[in-house]
């Protein structure tokens, strides 16, 4: 697309996102981004706009020539991935939210933009706020990216918080979660994990090139957290948060997970609390530099779609620089983990599941190990998803190469 004095918006979804990026845009005219239509599912809903912007009809929005770009906010994986292809098929630009629609999607995404010449920009869909997939795309396009943590979904952390913060019972910080809108009402894709999952395949593809499909890779919640797990982390000094990591081995592939996880200070992301986020990007001549702010919540969120909108007046596009032109890094499941994990019933723990054990405890209602796992175990198993094991990550001298 060439350069755009003004942008005309086709928005699919009008819920807290969306109406959040009708104000913002209201209030932003050096922008020039003017929405035309707006397609919603529920006609009969009351709204605070003029009538006259909505439409039940998809093909409203895709049919008009004068709409160059699509603003997605469904939440509707199926439906999203259907208003995407279409839109880039008609030299429409694109910015999603829907980062379960992408991750799920990006092999074929990525090749639809280099066959229409068409951008699709996504940085809401990965932490709100935070510019990590801009910054990965063209700050840290090379070779020296070592690894890639984060704490990227705001529902778990708000959850945690409350556990660790306040004392509150697991059930009750969810509800609270829920009241005050930072957890669906179905609160499944957060609480185990799949929602930092999808974030995380977004940030693999940037940091190293890697497009994989998120049922690929390992990933484990925090839904089956208990009570005995909150006082061993607390008697040793650290809180549990819901971490996504990259990490580069020395041969260069790239283990990538979800897992709760061990925080204790001074580590960047232990106070990292409620529903911000943060990512911790470390290289080999910077170090450590870390991204904070808010990861959920309609004006955050539209904070990055405005960005995304105004980089497009200039032309911006992915260039997917790891992927396509360089060689991209391969993910490997060849490496131990140190971990934590308790269970109910001595059947639950396979005899060959720990490489090692460290430590151990037994009890009248619960046990657990320490000590070191397989990954790529984990990946062939199925015994950690049963309900009552929980599985967290040890902070430190957490991998090392199988022999």
């Amino acid at each position: 697309m060439s350069y755009q004095k003004s942008l005309k918006i086709g928005l699919f979804g009008y819920g807290v996102v969306g109406s959040a990026v009708f104000e913002v845009l209201t209030h932003t005219p050096s922008l020039q981004a003017q929405i035309a239509k707006i397609c919603i599912k529920d006609s009969t809903k009351p709204r605070n706009i003029a009538s006259d912007y909505f439409t039940t009809d998809k093909m409203e929005l895709l049919d008009n020539e004068g709409i160059n770009v699509v603003v997605e906010m469904t939440d509707d994986a199926e439906a999203a991935i259907e208003i995407v292809r279409e839109s880039l098929r008609r030299g429409k630009a694109v910015i999603s939210a829907n980062k379960k629609m992408v991750a799920e999607n990006l092999a074929e995404l990525v090749e639809l933009q280099q066959k229409y010449g068409t951008p699709l920009l996504y940085e809401s869909a990965c932490c709100a706020s935070i510019p990590v997939i801009r910054n990965l795309e063209e700050y840290y396009d090379n070779d020296l990216l070592h690894g890639v943590e984060g704490i990227i979904n705001g529902s778990t952390n708000f959850i945690l918080t409350k556990i660790f913060n306040e004392k509150l019972p697991y059930a009750d910080a969810l509800k609270l979660a829920q009241s005050l809108g930072f957890a669906e009402s179905d609160p499944s894709l957060d609480v185990e994990g799949q929602d930092a999952l999808n974030k995380l395949c977004l940030l693999l593809a940037h940091a190293y090139g890697i497009v994989v499909h998120p049922s690929k890779l390992l990933c484990h919640g925090i839904h089956r957290l208990n009570s005995i797990d909150s006082e061993v982390a607390a008697a040793q000094g650290s809180q549990i948060k819901l971490v996504a990591r990259a990490m580069k081995q020395p041969n260069g592939e790239v283990a990538a997970f979800v897992l709760p996880q061990f925080v204790r200070p001074p580590h960047l992301l232990h106070n990292v609390r409620n529903e911000y986020n943060g990512v911790v990007l470390t290289s080999a001549l910077a170090d450590e530099q870390y991204f904070y702010g808010k990861g959920a919540g309609g004006f955050p969120t539209a904070s990055a779609i405005l960005a995304d909108l105004s980089a497009l007046r200039y032309n911006y596009r992915y260039e997917y620089k790891k992927l396509l032109l360089q060689a991209p890094s391969k993910l490997c499941d060849d490496i131990n983990l140190q971990v934590y994990v308790s269970f109910q019933d001595w059947q639950m723990l396979p005899v060959d599941a720990f490489e090692e054990i460290q430590e151990y405890y037994s009890g009248k209602l619960f046990h657990y190990r320490k000590g070191i796992i397989s990954l790529r175990k984990l990946l062939k198993s199925e015994w950690w998803k049963q309900p009552g094991v929980s599985l967290v990550l040890q902070e430190v001298g957490i991998a090392k190469e199988i022999k």
